[in-house]
């Protein structure tokens, strides 16, 4: 069975409804980055980042998988399927996919904000109990913060992610500007020869030399192209 590794972003979370956070209209034309998504902005204000990571979480209880997610987790009939995704939510989940590695994280997943990534304080969060207060604290006795990898911290999945890469038989990509480092370099990784192919609505700046087939349509749409490109919608 072929190899398929997938690496998504916002735009494979955008038809759901979730925010974007660097588009037009985007979380941060709201919020700035350095208050809400940075160690330093944790120090300063604990208590506004919470409340904002409660405010995603949320939001994501409300929403489901749209029909590229379960399109791609239907490729699992056909490919031993591997998503590497920036995004946060568990919508990749939600619509079936078994082999999920999340680059930057998990919202509805905690830790102790000593030692974030320490295996033994990372919590799940329940529908029930999917909401963080000040006070509440992670099983070293710190305050709970959000399981989320922020700007200025090591991404520590991002060596799987490149194992991964380097392993596909096919890749693919939707929805991400490739702008976002690392996770943008892992195209580096992926094998001389194999084939590339890229889902997003607006053009992309490639930042490599080897061909790709950019679909230019969002993510639904686009995987239903990809689908038939690989000739298997009928088997």
């Amino acid at each position: 069975m072929k190899r398929l590794v997938v690496l998504t972003g916002a735009g494979m979370s955008a038809e759901s409804g979730i925010s974007t956070f660097r588009d037009s209209g985007g979380l941060w034309d709201t919020y700035r980055v350095e208050d809400v998504a940075t160690p330093e902005g944790w120090a300063r204000n604990p208590e506004l980042v919470t409340d904002f990571y409660n405010t995603r979480r949320r939001e994501l209880l409300n929403t489901r998988p749209c029909r590229g997610h379960e399109l791609l987790a239907g490729l699992e009939k056909y490919f031993d399927v591997h998503i590497i995704t920036q995004n946060v939510d568990n919508l990749h989940e939600q619509a079936g996919s078994s082999q999920v590695t999340h680059l930057h994280g998990e919202l509805l997943k905690v830790t102790s904000s000593r030692e974030p990534n320490n295996p033994r304080f990372i919590e799940t969060l329940t529908p029930e109990r999917w909401e963080v207060s000040m006070g509440d604290r992670a099983k070293d006795g710190s305050q709970l913060r959000p399981f989320i990898v922020w700007f200025g911290e090591a991404v520590p999945n991002i060596e799987r992610a490149a194992e991964l890469s380097g392993k596909a038989d096919i890749f693919l990509i939707i929805g991400t500007s490739l702008n976002v480092y690392p996770a943008a370099g892992l195209i580096h990784y992926v094998p001389d020869g194999c084939p590339v192919f890229l889902i997003d609505p607006k053009p992309v700046e490639w930042h490599s030399a080897r061909p790709v087939t950019h679909f230019m349509k969002g993510a639904s749409e686009g995987m239903e192209e990809f689908i038939k490109h690989l000739n298997i919608e009928n088997k």
